[in-house]
């Protein structure tokens, strides 16, 4: 059963706070029916007790939320029948192999010795685990125990999938794999409910993304929608000679009309450019200030015109909060 409005997750005002600690303050969530859903946040955000409360394992404090049309807590048990949940640590028996572990987790819920068997095998298949089926999971790598993680969570293929943070810690190929092994879960109609911090995790696989801080949602939409929430683009600009930073900064400032920042590197430069115009009237801005750059003695090695990135937004967006909360 799913809501009226077709979506698989719905909250309104949900609140959970530990003694004076208000960790989710308020959240509003309506997740689409068969997409991800990414949630995003530094530490400390409420992401995870917000999937938490989701998954029935929280009782919330104030507000409501629905999963496929059950509210969490009139009906837990439905919406646990329904789900399954990959948390940030890998909830398996070291001391068992890859194949053991998917067929004790299949007898506990339902399957047969010989369905057991025959899911864990095509689980093992799927996430690339074929060959290490019978090694004990204390010899695995932190990328392999990930994907038999998610493998355990999908023994019954759930509706709704909670992933919270499930490539933390993991080097660039297996995060890889964890995303295709994401997009092919959702591509059979599983919803997914994915918490992370990596920007450019959410920016590949996610359809829709709220930015948490605080407790509080402090953004919500495509990140596209996001993206173009900051700005029309940003100019980046890296300098050959990096003392001529300060002419290169009001050269800038004058053509471009914006406030100028300084990089990490002593040596770079980014200008945010304003929303309202078309791309074209932007190139040719960005074409005028890098020939006074040049008219101006001012060395440039690379110079490019892009799109605000989810980083920037992300980074904007959490320092606004920030700000709010010490005022």
């Amino acid at each position: 059963m799913l809501n009226d409005d077709g979506h698989a997750i719905v909250t309104r005002g949900l609140v959970k706070t530990f003694g004076a600690h208000r960790a989710v303050d308020g959240v509003d969530l309506v997740v689409p029916t068969g997409t991800v859903y990414g949630l995003l946040g530094p530490n400390g955000a409420g992401k995870t007790t917000t999937v938490r409360m989701l998954a029935t394992l929280l009782r919330p404090d104030a507000g409501t939320a629905t999963v496929l049309g059950h509210d969490v807590i009139r009906h837990p048990r439905r919406v646990r029948e329904r789900v399954s949940l990959t948390g940030q640590y890998a909830s398996l028996d070291e001391e068992l192999t890859a194949r053991e572990n998917l067929m004790l987790l299949g007898r506990l819920l339902g399957h047969t010795a010989r369905a057991a068997r025959r899911r864990g095998d095509a689980l093992l298949e799927t996430f690339a685990l074929a060959e290490a089926a019978d090694r004990q999971v204390v010899h695995f790598s932190g990328g392999m125990r990930r994907r038999l993680d998610i493998a355990a969570s999908l023994v019954v293929t759930p509706d709704v999938l909670f992933l919270d943070e499930p490539t933390t810690g993991l080097d660039p190929r297996s995060r890889n794999q964890i995303w295709d092994v994401v997009r092919e879960i959702v591509a059979q109609g599983t919803t997914v409910l994915l918490t992370t911090q990596y920007l450019e995790e959410a920016d590949r696989l996610a359809a829709r993304v709220a930015v948490v801080d605080h407790g509080r949602v402090i953004a919500e939409g495509t990140p596209g929608e996001l993206k173009a929430s900051l700005g029309a683009g940003s100019v980046h600009v890296r300098l050959t000679e990096p003392e001529q930073r300060a002419e290169a900064m009001r050269v800038l400032g004058e053509v471009l009309g914006v406030p100028v920042e300084a990089g990490a590197d002593s040596g770079t430069l980014t200008a945010r450019l304003r929303g309202g115009e078309a791309s074209g009237d932007l190139a040719r801005r960005a074409a005028r200030a890098l020939a006074t750059l040049a008219e101006s003695g001012v060395a440039v090695e690379d110079f490019a015109l892009g799109r605000p990135s989810l980083d920037e937004v992300f980074l904007s967006l959490t320092d606004r909060t920030s700000e709010e909360v010490r005022s």
